[in-house]
């Protein structure tokens, strides 16, 4: 199966977790960066969920997972120790078309967490389709090396760059050869050396 690679737009999502361990907390972590709006269902949470809770950063319900939670859900995320509850989740979501992800488990998923360098606004995901997240890991360790924190400062700046074109009365052909310009390695180098004669001042 080939999968649609996308980036989701979360912000003022409801999204759901069932579960509340140490995996869970990772999967809500990613949620709140993206700005969704997160419910955990458990009846048991760790130090971190509770906090979260406590500080009304998400909702935690301590009780055992309803049917009825999946109503009016965008996203689900599964991360039990019960398979038969996961199955369970699964098939319901299917039913109510609430995208579902079950943890370690491909056959109960609509969708797949990549393996992600984060550098601010840019995000690169690895994705291997649920075949061999390990190579996925390896990849993303490679790929933190050569993306390196300075690609966030500039996107920033390009980002202001665009903003600026597009205000401009040019036409869209010489804007598009402007933005390539400006996103070219030789471009880059230039922001680093520009960044470097700042420090050393």
């Amino acid at each position: 199966m080939i999968l649609f690679p996308a980036f989701l737009k979360l912000a003022g999502r409801r999204c759901l977790i069932v579960g509340a361990g140490k995996v869970a907390e990772e999967k809500i972590e990613g949620l709140l960066r993206a700005g969704a709006d997160v419910r955990v269902v458990a009846p048991e949470a760790t130090r971190r969920i509770r906090e979260l809770a406590r500080k009304k950063k998400i909702r935690w319900d301590g009780r055992a997972y309803r049917a009825s939670d999946l109503s009016e859900i965008f996203l689900v995320v599964a991360a039990t120790s019960s398979p038969s509850l996961h199955a369970q989740i699964y098939r319901q979501a299917q039913r109510q078309r609430v995208l579902c992800n079950v943890v370690d488990d491909p056959k109960h998923c609509d969708f797949y967490y990549g393996s992600v360098v984060r550098r601010g606004e840019l995000q690169i995901a690895i994705s291997t389709g649920g075949h061999s997240p390990a190579l996925a890991q390896r990849l993303r360790k490679k790929m933190e090396k050569e993306f390196g924190a300075e690609y966030e400062e500039w996107l920033k700046e390009l980002g202001k760059i665009r903003k600026r074109l597009f205000a401009k009365k040019i036409t869209p052909e010489r804007r598009r050869a402007l933005l390539h310009q400006l996103a070219s390695e030789a471009s880059f180098e230039k922001f680093l050396g520009r960044k470097q004669g700042k420090l050393r001042v």
